[in-house]
């Protein structure tokens, strides 16, 4: 009885150690484990990369870089046929920082290495063997979007911390960011970048991947977890864990970057083809007082940084409302097919601010608009500061207000016999709240401006055109080298109707 006794106390103890080594496999990578190395970085000073590059490749333009393309063939996980595959981008021209890629399989980890025959060089003559370990600048990740036949990009990790999602029939627009710190302060920007990344390998029938992620900068580290579900819209679920090494000045959560050039609420300077050029055209926010807020956007002639102070936020996101091919006219770039990037914090985020900041620019080649939130309360060095949020990749399912929203704001000279120098603006609302009302509804506008302008006329109509209504409003500025600033709303009696119309004229 005793042997008996003994041996069923062995099986025990077996199978809780068989339990435990799965248990323990299967949590083998996790956030903490990045987390932890993102702590003993901020504890020690800051170390610049010095991974030099050839000089064949340093000496590459812009054309001759872009000939060099991975090699579908050799992406990761395709001999596997799994939902999901990898391919890597070549350092090289804007991306010289190299960053070390793992992959997370079976409670393992190991990391991918360069290998240069996994690349076509394309009509580049270059030594093979100058570019051994060379490494990766970045990479990106595909999955049947589209069509089961053909696995499109989903997901892009290529420079500093940026990074960017697609859904289906969408092409590439705005960027997100990891983190901005200090963007528009005059002790200019810092830009911390991802060092280090680990892939979990995914199952046969995923249908989202996790990507992990280490963050290294002269202030700032991190550690970020990014689970990818990619459909209709794309979502990014991100959660972080930051530590400082150094107090910054203004710390931008879940940043977004784009593109304004002009549009009709701001018409080009020079003839051009197209009636609008813009990857968003508005900052939207949902604050959690219920309110919705719309902010188009605009080139101005000088930074121009404006914030919305709140509790809470529900979400904000730069969109791109406008969606008919005929409002671009541009075959190449396809506008009307770029995304709308929509933030989801998904616990309280307390109090603090959405910030925009717009930057003036001469042509369409750079993103000039930016926006992400400042917590009131930031962490001191050392300290671990987590948070959470969801980033959808947006186009046919747009988040919108449920009442009624703006489709478009178009501004011109004030419509008189002599140029007296006012301003007109006419907003065009659309939605269910307004949709529904009779022709002869009495919908009014709540309208406000700043102490740098005034109302010369209003007022509202209906659009039969559309079933919306529009809002007109005639105003002077007093200050040209001011901004003015207005808000307005559609109401029906004592019911509100919109989303709160926000817009500033840039000074000139």
């Amino acid at each position: 009885m005793a042997r008996a006794g003994h041996a069923a106390g062995l099986t025990a103890v077996v199978l809780l150690v068989t339990v435990v080594l799965t248990v323990t496999a299967a949590q083998a990578f996790s956030l903490d484990d990045v987390a932890a190395r993102a702590a003993k970085l901020a504890a020690a000073p800051y170390q610049k990369p010095n991974e030099s590059l050839p000089r064949t490749i340093k000496a590459l333009n812009y054309d001759r870089f872009r000939d060099i393309r991975f090699r579908p063939d050799r992406a990761l996980w395709r001999d596997a046929k799994l939902p999901f595959e990898i391919m890597f981008f070549h350092r090289g021209w804007f991306y010289e920082d190299r960053v070390a890629i793992h992959e997370v399989a079976g409670g393992s980890v190991r990391e991918i290495p360069f290998d240069p025959d996994a690349f076509d060089y394309g009509q580049n003559k270059l030594d093979r063997e100058e570019m051994r370990g060379l490494g990766f600048a970045g990479f990106r990740i595909h999955f049947p979007l589209n069509t089961p036949a053909y696995k499109d990009e989903a997901l892009v990790f290529l420079g500093a911390s940026y990074f960017r999602g697609l859904g289906r029939g969408q092409r590439f627009g705005l960027s997100a960011r990891a983190l901005a710190i200090d963007t528009a302060e005059s002790s200019g920007e810092e830009f911390p970048r991802f060092v280090e990344f680990w892939i979990e390998r995914p199952r046969p029938t995923a249908k989202e991947l996790v990507v992990y992620a280490l963050l290294d900068s002269p202030r700032a580290t991190g550690a970020y977890r990014f689970v990818l579900k990619p459909g209709v819209s794309t979502a990014v679920d991100v959660d972080a864990r930051l530590f400082l090494r150094k107090n910054v000045a203004k710390l931008g959560l879940a940043p977004l970057t784009s593109m304004f050039f002009f549009s009709p609420n701001q018409r080009s300077a020079r003839e051009d083809y197209r009636p609008r050029v813009h990857d968003s055209d508005g900052l939207s926010i949902h604050a959690s007082t219920n309110e919705w807020l719309w902010r188009p956007l605009v080139n101005p002639k000088r930074l121009l940084v404006t914030s919305f102070t709140l509790t809470d936020p529900v979400g904000f996101g730069l969109m791109q409302r406008e969606r008919s091919f005929g409002q671009y006219q541009d075959l190449e770039a396809r506008y009307d097919l770029r995304p709308s990037a929509w933030i989801e914090p998904k616990a309280a985020w307390g109090p603090g601010k959405v910030e925009l900041v717009q930057i003036p620019v001469p042509d369409e080649t750079n993103d000039n608009i930016v926006a992400y939130w400042v917590p009131d309360r930031q962490p001191k060095p050392g300290e671990p500061f987590a948070y959470g949020y969801r980033l959808l990749w947006q186009k046919d399912r747009e988040v919108r207000p449920p009442m009624a929203w703006v489709r478009e704001t178009r501004r011109g000279r004030g419509y008189t016999k002599t140029d007296d120098g006012s301003t007109e603006l006419h907003v065009d609302f659309d939605g269910p709240a307004i949709s529904k009302l009779p022709a002869t509804a009495a919908v009014d506008a709540t309208v406000w401006i700043d102490a740098n302008g005034e109302i010369l006329e209003r007022h509202t109509v209906r659009n039969d055109v559309t079933g919306g209504w529009r809002f007109v409003v005639r105003f002077r500025r007093f200050d040209r080298a001011k901004p003015v600033e207005l808000r307005a709303q559609l109401t029906h009696g004592n019911e509100v109707l919109s989303e709160t119309w926000s817009y500033i004229l840039p000074p000139e």
